[in-house]
């Protein structure tokens, strides 16, 4: 599990604590320094902004997330991997449930947290074998972003020991996000093959333009007739 026994542990473990009993936007650095019986200086050089330590909590719980990740999988299986990956993260919060909720309240608007998240998304499907980069890759971070966001909101929701309905949330979003992101792989595919093809076509296209072609036989200048009158003459 994570190690909340370091002095940013701590911190972090004390913000927790502290945002179980109130909301979020009411805790103050100065208390969660008392909390974790730290002196300001050494929180400040840990944490300057409860933002950040937010980010920090993220990144220990990603870390915890590629601990459990399977190193190998294989590509039909990514789906169904990706569930595993992010069950194995709300597991990772279930002790912090009543906390997150607080959070969750007080920090939709805090774009600080905006690089930190979607970190947490590229990593998620690097562990399920899914590649996060170029393009699609984008799509996918920031689909997974949404998807993980409503997943979340779900999950804060369920009481059940067994997450049924967490479980039935994600299953029904990955299928149709696998949908989604197909679609775009496929145009992306298409656009990527034209792009590859457009020299040669453009340069066959030119050439066929502008090839050369033979010019007309050019016809002699016929013999003056004898019997002609000359121009002007009757």
């Amino acid at each position: 599990m994570i190690d909340l026994t370091t002095p940013k542990g701590k911190l972090i473990a004390a913000a927790l604590q502290l945002a179980e009993t109130r909301p979020w936007q009411d805790v103050t650095m100065l208390e969660i320094a008392d909390t974790a019986q730290l002196p300001l200086d050494e929180v400040r050089r840990a944490y300057g902004s409860k933002s950040q330590l937010l980010a920090g909590f993220m990144r220990l719980v990603d870390d915890e997330v590629l601990k459990r990740a399977t190193t190998k999988v294989s590509a039909g299986a990514r789906r169904d991997a990706l569930f595993e990956v992010i069950m194995s993260r709300l597991e990772i919060l279930e002790p912090f449930k009543l906390a997150l909720k607080s959070i969750a309240k007080a920090t939709p608007s805090d774009t600080s947290l905006i690089m930190p998240y979607l970190n947490a998304q590229r990593w998620m499907l690097t562990a399920a074998g899914i590649n996060a980069d170029g393009a699609s890759g984008l799509l996918r971070t920031g689909g997974l972003g949404s998807l993980y966001a409503s997943v979340l909101r779900t999950w804060l929701d369920d009481d059940d020991p067994g997450l049924a309905r967490t479980m039935a949330a994600l299953d029904r979003r990955l299928r149709r996000g696998e949908s989604a992101i197909k679609s775009f792989d496929d145009t992306v595919n298409g656009l990527t093959r034209v792009a590859t093809d457009l020299p040669k076509v453009l340069a066959e296209t030119l050439g066929s333009l502008f090839k050369r072609r033979p010019s007309p036989p050019t016809a002699s200048p016929s013999a003056p007739d004898p019997d002609a009158s000359p121009s002007g003459m009757v």
